[in-house]
């Protein structure tokens, strides 16, 4: 097993993103106003997201979810509308997003955003809201690039201030990110951001 919170960034082709933030700030909700507006631009992004909690895309008495249980593993069901691998992964304490940004590449996405995973060394752009009370996290996670706010905040010198609810400039800082991923997937202050 490959170790847990390890990725070469130095060496990593394939753009990530982390979109971090604390829970109830609103992370899915915008990457759903989001992703339509990167595709009609032509970014072809690939989610990550972290579930805190166990799941299932599976059905219960499905032919799939019965072959998983046999011990499939991986299982992959594909139609002609889409396909799922699914993998039980018992012997890991949690996800290893190296693992699954290796599932992902073979796609060829533009970027990969990582919804969660906030305590993982890759860059990211913070979600933040004022009103949940909650320690900004660019404080102290030098991978933070980027804030958006619903509020003003006063932000380390070398964080970019974005606005929450301003959707179209949201779009363009992620837009953008594939283009500046050679300069930016370093922490704030190595001395390798421009």
């Amino acid at each position: 097993m490959q170790n847990a919170m390890t990725l070469d960034l130095a060496n990593e082709t394939l753009p990530l993103l982390g979109i971090a933030a604390w829970s109830g700030t609103g992370k899915t909700t915008l990457l759903e106003a989001l992703l339509p507006r990167l595709a009609e631009r032509g970014v072809r992004v690939a989610v990550i997201k972290h579930a805190h909690h166990g799941f299932d895309v599976d059905q219960p008495g499905k032919d799939s979810h019965r072959l998983r249980e046999a011990g499939a593993a991986p299982m992959l069901v594909a139609s002609k509308a889409r396909f799922a691998l699914m993998m039980e992964t018992p012997d890991r304490g949690e996800a290893d997003l190296a693992m699954l940004i290796e599932q992902v590449r073979p796609l060829q996405p533009d970027l990969v955003l990582v919804e969660g995973f906030k305590a993982w060394p890759l860059p990211k752009l913070e979600l933040f809201r004022p009103v949940l009370e909650k320690p900004l996290l660019a404080r102290d996670d030098e991978w933070v690039h980027g804030v958006a706010s619903d509020e003003p905040l006063d932000l380390p010198a070398d964080v970019e201030a974005l606005d929450l609810n301003d959707l179209v400039a949201l779009t363009d800082y992620i837009a953008a990110w594939p283009g500046q991923w050679s300069r930016r997937r370093s922490p704030r202050g190595s001395g390798v951001n421009s």
